[in-house]
């Protein structure tokens, strides 16, 4: 065993030198090394680029989309009562009821259709983190003194050329009768203050009032609602227990979503993204390893006669396949062990260096996002090894299959 060992080990290094009579032969090795180097690297960025991005969008949509929402289903509405029962059944969650109502905002002779919230701005604060930053600087007092306080988003601030404390029209889907006609429902709001998501379509499309006013708009009775924000740590299986509870107490007016059911096909187009991508880069690999093969097959080629000879002086074919097949393996790991480094490096110098700049109004970020997961990496680096070990197995089978008779009688 440890001859055959030993004859291994020294075929393995007589067939890695440079060939100088045979040249191209070694020239295609390392272009094969090169080429799974360049395959791994350029998958595995690719992979940290589309995971991170995948993130930050998760991270943007997230803010507003709150971890849990229920709502109702009936024109009843959620209740009070409903809203009780659960913060006595579940005091580690936070819940912020709110009215929902569409509306077209007129400022400066400037309109723009929007979606209106009455919120409890304490509750919501809670629970929205750029809400929070937004009432940062104004008393809670006044916004609860002014029942048509307003605050509205960036992008809407720059389309109305708002200011703080302008006074802008809405009108709303309500329609009221007046005289022979119905006309919808208008009312004058304070601008209190400005948030900023990150996202234009919600900085352009959001706008949060006081629940009571939105309440004297739509001529709903206090404490009935659209529905109520939930923000929970484990929202995943704090929703399970919801719908049971719901269930349990015969509240079959109501129902529950989380976050990524509201934004589920988003998501799942990016997953599908990434599936693709790491598919068609995996590729590069699989063509890498191409060069693998044919430069097994020459050396195979080209040292028939040496095959032979130690097929004939008691080298067996298990030997000889063992030689080629290692030799295929030591060539594409060692171009994947480059990759890592390679990758490694590259992924330091994008997360360091403002190399790559986003436009802020189309991401929300200038940075480029960063997040290679351990999932993606290992897929990668057990992708490869399959490939390479699947590309070094035909010439090492081929030159077990040398005739070391015919070939020592004809050459």
């Amino acid at each position: 065993m440890l001859s055959k060992t030993i004859l291994i080990k020294f075929l393995l290094k007589r067939y890695l030198r440079f060939d100088k009579a045979q040249p191209f032969i070694s020239i295609t090795a390392i272009l094969a090394f090169l080429g799974v180097g360049v395959g791994v690297m350029v998958l595995i960025v690719a992979m940290a680029i589309m995971n991170g991005m995948s993130k930050e969008f998760e991270k943007k949509l997230f803010v507003m989309n709150y971890p849990l929402t229920l709502f109702a289903t009936t024109p009843k509405g959620v209740s009070e009562d409903i809203l009780d029962a659960l913060e006595e059944k579940f005091p580690h969650l936070l819940f912020s009821p709110y009215l929902k109502i569409e509306s077209v905002t007129r400022h400066n002779g400037v309109m723009s259709a929007g979606i209106v919230f009455g919120v409890d701005i304490q509750r919501e604060a809670k629970i929205n983190e750029i809400l929070a930053q937004a009432i940062k600087g104004i008393k809670i007092s006044d916004f609860y003194q002014d029942k048509f306080s307003l605050i509205i988003g960036e992008g809407l601030k720059e389309i109305l050329m708002a200011q703080k404390n302008s006074k802008i029209s809405l009108f709303f889907t309500k329609l009221e009768p007046t005289g022979l006609t119905f006309s919808p429902t208008m009312k004058r709001f304070d601008v209190k203050g400005f948030f900023s998501s990150g996202l234009k379509a919600y900085d352009t499309s959001y706008l949060y009032a006081n629940i009571s006013a939105i309440a004297a708009i739509k001529n709903v009775p206090a404490g009935i609602y659209n529905g109520i924000h939930i923000y929970s740590k484990h929202p995943m299986q704090d929703i399970a227990k919801i719908k049971e509870f719901l269930l349990n107490t015969q509240n079959n007016g109501v129902a529950v979503e989380g976050w990524w059911q509201q934004n589920g096909n988003f998501f799942s187009a990016m997953a599908l993204e990434k599936r693709v991508l790491f598919i068609v880069l995996m590729l590069i690999i699989l063509m890498a390893s191409l060069n693998i093969i044919s430069s097994l097959l020459m050396v195979v080629m080209n040292r028939r006669k040496e095959i032979a000879l130690l097929l004939s002086l008691g080298a067996s074919s298990n030997e000889i396949r063992k030689t080629f097949f290692w030799l295929g393996n030591l060539i594409g790991i060692s171009g994947i062990i480059f990759g890592v480094i390679l990758s490694m490096l590259v992924l330091y110098v994008l997360s360091t260096f403002p190399i790559i700049s986003l436009p802020a109004d189309v991401y929300g970020i200038t940075k480029l996002p960063i997040d290679l997961s351990l999932i993606d990496f290992f897929s990668t680096i057990i992708g490869a090894v399959l490939i390479v070990c699947a590309s070094s197995y035909y010439p090492a089978k081929k030159a077990s299959e040398v005739n070391a008779l015919s070939v020592l009688r004809n050459e």
